[in-house]
Protein backbone atom coordinates (compact mmCIF):
# COMPACT_ATOMS: atom_id res chain seq x y z
CA UNK A 1 0.00 0.00 0.00
CA UNK A 2 1.78 3.00 -1.31
CA UNK A 3 0.02 5.56 0.90
CA UNK A 4 -2.31 5.81 3.78
CA UNK A 5 -6.45 6.07 2.67
CA UNK A 6 -6.70 9.86 3.78
CA UNK A 7 -2.80 10.77 3.18
CA UNK A 8 -3.33 14.73 1.97
CA UNK A 9 -6.71 15.23 4.19
CA UNK A 10 -6.18 18.20 6.56
CA UNK A 11 -8.16 17.84 9.87
CA UNK A 12 -8.58 20.80 12.53
CA UNK A 13 -9.53 19.33 15.52
CA UNK A 14 -10.91 21.44 18.23
CA UNK A 15 -12.54 18.84 20.51
CA UNK A 16 -11.25 17.56 23.73
CA UNK A 17 -11.75 14.73 26.11
CA UNK A 18 -13.15 11.50 24.36
CA UNK A 19 -15.84 11.47 21.69
CA UNK A 20 -14.07 13.97 19.04
CA UNK A 21 -10.51 12.85 19.95
CA UNK A 22 -11.21 9.27 19.33
CA UNK A 23 -12.66 10.30 16.31
CA UNK A 24 -9.61 12.26 14.64
CA UNK A 25 -7.13 9.80 15.84
CA UNK A 26 -8.90 7.33 13.91
CA UNK A 27 -8.40 9.20 11.22
CA UNK A 28 -4.97 10.17 12.14
CA UNK A 29 -4.30 6.29 11.92
CA UNK A 30 -5.49 6.24 8.32
CA UNK A 31 -3.45 8.89 7.31
CA UNK A 32 -4.73 12.50 7.86
CA UNK A 33 -2.89 14.97 8.89
CA UNK A 34 -4.29 16.27 11.94
CA UNK A 35 -3.70 19.76 13.97
CA UNK A 36 -4.99 19.67 17.94
CA UNK A 37 -6.08 23.17 18.70
CA UNK A 38 -5.47 23.35 22.94
CA UNK A 39 -5.33 26.52 25.26
CA UNK A 40 -2.23 27.24 26.14
CA UNK A 41 -1.25 26.23 29.61
CA UNK A 42 -4.53 24.12 30.26
CA UNK A 43 -4.68 21.96 26.73
CA UNK A 44 -7.35 18.63 26.87
CA UNK A 45 -8.80 18.58 30.14
CA UNK A 46 -7.68 14.44 29.82
CA UNK A 47 -4.00 15.98 30.70
CA UNK A 48 -4.83 16.02 34.02
CA UNK A 49 -7.22 13.18 34.61
CA UNK A 50 -4.77 11.06 36.32
CA UNK A 51 -2.97 9.06 38.21
CA UNK A 52 -1.44 7.12 36.51
CA UNK A 53 0.79 9.82 34.71
CA UNK A 54 3.66 9.43 31.83
CA UNK A 55 6.70 12.01 31.36
CA UNK A 56 5.61 13.35 27.89
CA UNK A 57 8.30 16.04 26.47
CA UNK A 58 8.99 16.82 29.90
CA UNK A 59 5.48 17.51 30.49
CA UNK A 60 3.23 14.94 33.04
CA UNK A 61 0.29 13.86 31.26
CA UNK A 62 -2.45 11.62 32.34
CA UNK A 63 -2.19 8.46 30.73
CA UNK A 64 -5.97 8.90 29.71
CA UNK A 65 -4.51 11.19 27.40
CA UNK A 66 -2.91 9.17 25.64
CA UNK A 67 -5.66 6.95 24.52
CA UNK A 68 -6.85 8.92 22.02
CA UNK A 69 -4.53 10.74 20.98
CA UNK A 70 -1.86 9.66 19.02
CA UNK A 71 -0.95 10.28 15.41
CA UNK A 72 -1.69 14.65 15.80
CA UNK A 73 0.25 17.64 16.44
CA UNK A 74 -0.41 19.68 19.38
CA UNK A 75 -1.23 23.81 18.69
CA UNK A 76 -1.64 25.66 21.52
CA UNK A 77 -3.84 28.85 20.62
CA UNK A 78 -6.36 30.74 22.83
CA UNK A 79 -9.19 31.62 20.06
CA UNK A 80 -10.91 33.24 23.41
CA UNK A 81 -8.72 36.18 22.07
CA UNK A 82 -9.67 37.78 18.98
CA UNK A 83 -6.02 37.02 17.48
CA UNK A 84 -6.10 34.05 18.35
CA UNK A 85 -9.55 32.73 17.13
CA UNK A 86 -8.64 34.90 13.63
CA UNK A 87 -5.48 32.11 13.47
CA UNK A 88 -7.92 29.53 13.93
CA UNK A 89 -9.96 30.78 11.08
CA UNK A 90 -6.74 30.56 8.59
CA UNK A 91 -6.15 27.02 9.74
CA UNK A 92 -9.89 26.04 8.64
CA UNK A 93 -9.66 27.87 5.67
CA UNK A 94 -6.76 25.36 4.43
CA UNK A 95 -8.56 22.64 6.13
CA UNK A 96 -10.51 19.64 4.63
CA UNK A 97 -12.25 18.77 7.69
CA UNK A 98 -13.06 20.56 11.31
CA UNK A 99 -14.45 18.37 14.28
CA UNK A 100 -15.28 20.15 17.56
CA UNK A 101 -17.98 19.08 20.88
CA UNK A 102 -18.38 22.19 22.15
CA UNK A 103 -22.09 23.04 23.72
CA UNK A 104 -24.80 24.08 21.27
CA UNK A 105 -23.57 27.51 19.82
CA UNK A 106 -20.93 27.53 21.61
CA UNK A 107 -18.25 28.63 18.98
CA UNK A 108 -20.52 31.22 17.06
CA UNK A 109 -19.04 34.31 19.54
CA UNK A 110 -15.52 33.67 18.37
CA UNK A 111 -16.29 33.15 14.69
CA UNK A 112 -15.75 29.72 14.44
CA UNK A 113 -19.20 28.03 14.39
CA UNK A 114 -20.02 26.03 11.21
CA UNK A 115 -21.62 29.38 9.06
CA UNK A 116 -18.52 31.74 9.54
CA UNK A 117 -16.50 28.55 8.79
CA UNK A 118 -18.04 27.48 5.93
CA UNK A 119 -18.30 30.67 4.37
CA UNK A 120 -14.36 30.85 4.42
CA UNK A 121 -13.90 27.50 2.77
CA UNK A 122 -17.20 26.23 0.92
CA UNK A 123 -15.29 22.56 0.59
CA UNK A 124 -14.82 22.49 4.44
CA UNK A 125 -16.52 19.29 6.26
CA UNK A 126 -17.55 20.59 9.99
CA UNK A 127 -18.61 17.44 12.48
CA UNK A 128 -20.30 19.14 15.44
CA UNK A 129 -20.75 16.59 18.63
CA UNK A 130 -22.91 17.14 21.69
CA UNK A 131 -24.70 15.10 24.14
CA UNK A 132 -27.99 15.51 22.35
CA UNK A 133 -27.54 17.00 19.23
CA UNK A 134 -27.90 20.67 17.66
CA UNK A 135 -32.02 20.52 17.59
CA UNK A 136 -34.92 19.39 20.31
CA UNK A 137 -35.43 19.72 24.15
CA UNK A 138 -32.15 18.73 25.29
CA UNK A 139 -30.03 20.50 23.03
CA UNK A 140 -28.62 22.67 25.50
CA UNK A 141 -27.52 20.16 28.07
CA UNK A 142 -24.38 19.38 28.58
CA UNK A 143 -23.54 15.48 27.58
CA UNK A 144 -21.65 13.08 29.63
CA UNK A 145 -21.19 9.45 29.07
CA UNK A 146 -22.27 8.33 32.02
CA UNK A 147 -25.80 10.10 32.06
CA UNK A 148 -26.17 9.07 28.35
CA UNK A 149 -25.21 5.33 29.11
CA UNK A 150 -28.26 5.81 32.04
CA UNK A 151 -30.76 7.89 29.88
CA UNK A 152 -30.01 6.13 26.58
CA UNK A 153 -31.42 2.65 28.25
CA UNK A 154 -28.15 1.30 27.82
CA UNK A 155 -27.17 0.52 32.23
CA UNK A 156 -30.51 -1.07 32.23
CA UNK A 157 -29.67 -4.06 30.11
CA UNK A 158 -26.10 -4.33 31.72
CA UNK A 159 -25.30 -5.93 34.96
CA UNK A 160 -27.24 -8.45 37.17
CA UNK A 161 -30.61 -9.14 37.59
CA UNK A 162 -32.54 -6.95 40.52
CA UNK A 163 -33.43 -10.58 42.41
CA UNK A 164 -29.46 -11.61 42.53
CA UNK A 165 -26.57 -10.31 44.58
CA UNK A 166 -25.08 -6.86 43.68
CA UNK A 167 -27.72 -6.60 40.95
CA UNK A 168 -28.86 -3.18 39.62
CA UNK A 169 -28.04 -1.30 36.40
CA UNK A 170 -24.46 -0.56 35.94
CA UNK A 171 -21.89 1.43 33.92
CA UNK A 172 -20.41 -0.15 31.09
CA UNK A 173 -16.45 -0.29 32.02
CA UNK A 174 -15.26 2.08 29.54
CA UNK A 175 -17.18 5.22 27.99
CA UNK A 176 -18.90 3.42 25.43
CA UNK A 177 -20.96 6.24 24.08
CA UNK A 178 -18.20 8.49 23.81
CA UNK A 179 -16.69 5.93 21.97
CA UNK A 180 -19.32 4.99 19.29
CA UNK A 181 -19.96 8.46 18.61
CA UNK A 182 -15.91 9.28 17.87
CA UNK A 183 -16.48 6.21 15.42
CA UNK A 184 -19.49 7.10 13.56
CA UNK A 185 -18.37 10.63 13.25
CA UNK A 186 -15.47 9.39 11.47
CA UNK A 187 -17.66 7.14 9.68
CA UNK A 188 -19.63 10.54 8.51
CA UNK A 189 -16.60 12.14 8.22
CA UNK A 190 -15.29 9.89 5.45
CA UNK A 191 -18.06 9.77 3.65
CA UNK A 192 -18.76 13.38 3.26
CA UNK A 193 -15.12 13.05 1.80
CA UNK A 194 -16.64 10.89 -0.82
CA UNK A 195 -19.59 13.12 -1.23
CA UNK A 196 -17.04 16.27 -1.54
CA UNK A 197 -15.21 14.65 -4.74
CA UNK A 198 -18.70 14.44 -6.14
CA UNK A 199 -19.84 17.71 -5.60
CA UNK A 200 -17.43 20.02 -4.78
CA UNK A 201 -19.33 20.91 -1.67
CA UNK A 202 -18.95 20.39 2.21
CA UNK A 203 -21.18 19.47 4.53
CA UNK A 204 -22.24 20.01 8.29
CA UNK A 205 -22.21 16.70 10.48
CA UNK A 206 -24.99 16.91 13.55
CA UNK A 207 -23.87 13.82 15.81
CA UNK A 208 -25.20 13.70 19.42
CA UNK A 209 -23.69 11.02 21.71
CA UNK A 210 -27.95 10.04 22.96
CA UNK A 211 -28.56 9.04 19.40
CA UNK A 212 -25.53 6.80 18.85
CA UNK A 213 -26.36 5.30 22.87
CA UNK A 214 -30.20 4.96 21.32
CA UNK A 215 -28.68 3.34 17.75
CA UNK A 216 -26.01 0.81 18.93
CA UNK A 217 -28.82 -0.77 20.91
CA UNK A 218 -29.31 -2.69 18.32
CA UNK A 219 -30.96 -6.28 18.98
CA UNK A 220 -32.32 -5.01 22.30
CA UNK A 221 -33.86 -1.98 21.10
CA UNK A 222 -35.68 -4.39 18.06
CA UNK A 223 -36.49 -6.65 20.49
CA UNK A 224 -38.11 -3.84 22.56
CA UNK A 225 -40.07 -2.46 19.51
CA UNK A 226 -41.39 -5.35 18.35
CA UNK A 227 -42.34 -7.05 21.53
CA UNK A 228 -43.15 -3.58 23.26
CA UNK A 229 -40.99 -4.76 26.66
CA UNK A 230 -38.12 -4.36 28.10
CA UNK A 231 -35.52 -5.80 27.66
CA UNK A 232 -34.35 -7.33 31.04
CA UNK A 233 -30.89 -7.28 32.60
CA UNK A 234 -29.05 -10.96 32.10
CA UNK A 235 -25.99 -10.39 34.03
CA UNK A 236 -23.21 -12.78 32.34
CA UNK A 237 -25.71 -14.97 31.28
CA UNK A 238 -27.52 -15.12 27.86
CA UNK A 239 -31.48 -15.26 27.35
CA UNK A 240 -31.60 -17.69 24.59
CA UNK A 241 -28.50 -19.94 24.83
CA UNK A 242 -27.48 -22.53 27.52
CA UNK A 243 -24.73 -22.86 28.83
CA UNK A 244 -23.73 -19.62 27.31
CA UNK A 245 -21.97 -18.08 30.88
CA UNK A 246 -19.30 -18.26 32.58
CA UNK A 247 -17.97 -21.13 35.00
CA UNK A 248 -15.87 -21.95 38.14
CA UNK A 249 -13.07 -23.96 37.07
CA UNK A 250 -10.97 -25.45 39.86
CA UNK A 251 -8.66 -22.13 39.93
CA UNK A 252 -10.52 -19.44 38.19
CA UNK A 253 -13.51 -18.70 36.00
CA UNK A 254 -13.80 -19.85 31.94
CA UNK A 255 -16.12 -18.51 29.59
CA UNK A 256 -18.05 -21.36 27.65
CA UNK A 257 -19.96 -20.43 25.18
CA UNK A 258 -22.20 -23.27 23.41
CA UNK A 259 -23.72 -22.36 20.07
CA UNK A 260 -25.73 -25.07 19.07
CA UNK A 261 -26.37 -28.51 20.04
CA UNK A 262 -23.50 -30.21 18.25
CA UNK A 263 -21.09 -28.15 20.58
CA UNK A 264 -23.34 -28.83 23.71
CA UNK A 265 -22.58 -32.88 22.90
CA UNK A 266 -18.75 -32.22 22.49
CA UNK A 267 -19.23 -30.43 25.94
CA UNK A 268 -20.73 -33.56 27.05
CA UNK A 269 -18.66 -36.09 26.53
CA UNK A 270 -15.47 -34.04 27.37
CA UNK A 271 -17.06 -33.81 30.68
CA UNK A 272 -18.21 -37.89 30.60
CA UNK A 273 -21.84 -37.22 30.68
CA UNK A 274 -23.22 -38.62 27.46
CA UNK A 275 -26.48 -39.14 28.65
CA UNK A 276 -27.13 -35.42 28.47
CA UNK A 277 -27.43 -36.11 24.88
CA UNK A 278 -30.36 -38.05 25.64
CA UNK A 279 -32.03 -36.38 28.57
CA UNK A 280 -34.87 -34.59 27.21
CA UNK A 281 -33.86 -31.76 29.56
CA UNK A 282 -30.86 -30.62 28.15
CA UNK A 283 -30.85 -32.78 24.86
CA UNK A 284 -31.94 -29.61 22.70
CA UNK A 285 -30.79 -25.83 23.05
CA UNK A 286 -34.59 -24.82 24.06
CA UNK A 287 -34.79 -27.83 26.87
CA UNK A 288 -31.50 -26.27 28.31
CA UNK A 289 -33.07 -23.10 28.16
CA UNK A 290 -36.90 -24.15 29.74
CA UNK A 291 -34.44 -26.59 32.43
CA UNK A 292 -31.57 -23.24 32.82
CA UNK A 293 -30.94 -23.94 36.52
CA UNK A 294 -30.68 -27.80 35.98
CA UNK A 295 -28.36 -27.50 33.26
CA UNK A 296 -26.31 -24.95 34.52
CA UNK A 297 -25.70 -26.83 37.92
CA UNK A 298 -24.72 -30.01 36.17
CA UNK A 299 -22.10 -28.32 33.83
CA UNK A 300 -20.93 -25.90 36.75
CA UNK A 301 -20.34 -29.61 39.01
CA UNK A 302 -18.13 -30.56 36.37
CA UNK A 303 -15.89 -27.69 35.33
CA UNK A 304 -15.04 -26.99 39.28
CA UNK A 305 -13.23 -30.34 38.87
CA UNK A 306 -10.35 -29.41 37.20
CA UNK A 307 -8.36 -26.31 36.44
CA UNK A 308 -9.12 -23.70 33.67
CA UNK A 309 -5.81 -24.89 31.94
CA UNK A 310 -7.04 -28.42 31.39
CA UNK A 311 -10.21 -27.09 30.16
CA UNK A 312 -9.65 -24.59 27.63
CA UNK A 313 -6.96 -27.09 26.00
CA UNK A 314 -9.90 -29.84 25.70
CA UNK A 315 -12.26 -27.24 25.13
CA UNK A 316 -10.28 -25.89 22.20
CA UNK A 317 -9.71 -29.50 20.59
CA UNK A 318 -13.35 -29.92 20.92
CA UNK A 319 -14.01 -27.05 18.93
CA UNK A 320 -16.31 -25.60 21.76
CA UNK A 321 -16.06 -21.68 21.94
CA UNK A 322 -14.48 -21.36 25.23
CA UNK A 323 -11.57 -18.55 26.86
CA UNK A 324 -10.46 -16.99 29.91
CA UNK A 325 -11.51 -14.01 31.73
CA UNK A 326 -8.42 -11.85 31.43
CA UNK A 327 -7.53 -8.36 33.57
CA UNK A 328 -6.83 -5.81 31.07
CA UNK A 329 -2.67 -6.33 31.43
CA UNK A 330 -3.29 -9.97 30.73
CA UNK A 331 -5.17 -9.22 27.60
CA UNK A 332 -2.50 -6.95 26.37
CA UNK A 333 0.03 -9.37 26.91
CA UNK A 334 -1.80 -12.02 25.06
CA UNK A 335 0.59 -14.08 22.80
CA UNK A 336 -2.77 -12.84 20.25
CA UNK A 337 -1.91 -9.55 21.18
CA UNK A 338 1.61 -9.63 20.90
CA UNK A 339 1.56 -11.60 17.47
CA UNK A 340 -0.67 -9.00 15.98
CA UNK A 341 1.11 -5.84 17.62
CA UNK A 342 -1.53 -4.55 19.35
CA UNK A 343 1.04 -2.66 21.91
CA UNK A 344 3.21 0.05 20.62
CA UNK A 345 5.91 2.22 21.78
CA UNK A 346 5.81 5.43 19.92
CA UNK A 347 8.83 7.22 21.25
CA UNK A 348 9.20 6.12 24.65
CA UNK A 349 5.14 6.11 25.06
CA UNK A 350 3.14 2.40 25.01
CA UNK A 351 -0.11 2.99 23.70
CA UNK A 352 -2.15 0.61 21.96
CA UNK A 353 -2.79 0.43 18.52
CA UNK A 354 -5.10 0.69 16.11
CA UNK A 355 -6.96 -2.82 15.02
CA UNK A 356 -7.30 -1.50 11.49
CA UNK A 357 -5.34 -3.73 8.47
CA UNK A 358 -5.34 -3.48 4.77
CA UNK A 359 -3.45 -5.62 2.13
CA UNK A 360 -2.06 -6.99 5.33
CA UNK A 361 -0.27 -3.41 6.20
CA UNK A 362 -1.01 -0.95 9.96
CA UNK A 363 -3.33 1.80 9.68
CA UNK A 364 -1.98 3.76 12.60
CA UNK A 365 -0.24 6.78 13.32
CA UNK A 366 3.64 6.67 14.11
CA UNK A 367 3.39 9.62 15.74
CA UNK A 368 3.28 9.81 19.53
CA UNK A 369 0.43 11.67 21.43
CA UNK A 370 1.80 15.44 21.45
CA UNK A 371 2.94 17.42 23.87
CA UNK A 372 0.96 20.09 24.94
CA UNK A 373 1.93 23.21 22.15
CA UNK A 374 4.40 20.80 20.98
CA UNK A 375 3.71 22.18 17.38
CA UNK A 376 2.43 25.61 17.44
CA UNK A 377 5.58 27.16 15.87
CA UNK A 378 5.67 24.68 13.36
CA UNK A 379 1.93 25.28 12.20
CA UNK A 380 2.28 28.97 12.20
CA UNK A 381 5.23 29.66 10.41
CA UNK A 382 3.28 27.47 7.73
CA UNK A 383 0.94 29.99 7.88
CA UNK A 384 3.44 32.58 7.17
CA UNK A 385 4.42 34.16 10.98
CA UNK A 386 7.60 35.09 11.63
CA UNK A 387 9.73 34.50 14.78
CA UNK A 388 9.07 38.32 16.16
CA UNK A 389 5.33 37.47 15.57
CA UNK A 390 5.23 34.23 17.02
CA UNK A 391 7.11 35.65 20.27
CA UNK A 392 4.76 38.47 20.38
CA UNK A 393 1.83 36.13 20.72
CA UNK A 394 3.61 34.31 22.85
CA UNK A 395 4.09 37.30 25.37
CA UNK A 396 0.57 38.12 25.24
CA UNK A 397 -0.53 34.77 25.94
CA UNK A 398 -2.74 34.00 22.54
CA UNK A 399 -0.06 31.40 22.03
CA UNK A 400 2.14 28.46 24.14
Amino acid sequence: MSAKPLAGIRVLDLSRVLAGPWCTQLLADLGADVIKVEKPGAGDDTRHWGPPWHDLGGERVAAYFLAANRGKQSAAIDFATEEGAQLVRRLAANADVVVENFKVGGLKKFGLDAASLRAINPRLIIASITGFGQDGPYAARAGYDYIIQGMGGLMSITGRPDDEPGGGPMRVGVAVADLFTGMYTAVAIVSALYRREKTGQGVYIDMALFDTQLAMLANQASNALISGKDPSRQGNTHPNIVPYQPFDAADQPIIIAVGNDGQFARLAAICGHTEWTRDERFATNAARVENRQLAVDAIAACIRAKPAADWLEKLEQAGIPAGPINRVNDALNDIQAQHRGMVRMLAGTPVVGSPVRMDGERNDSDLPPPALGEHTAEILTQLGLNSAELQRLREQGVIG
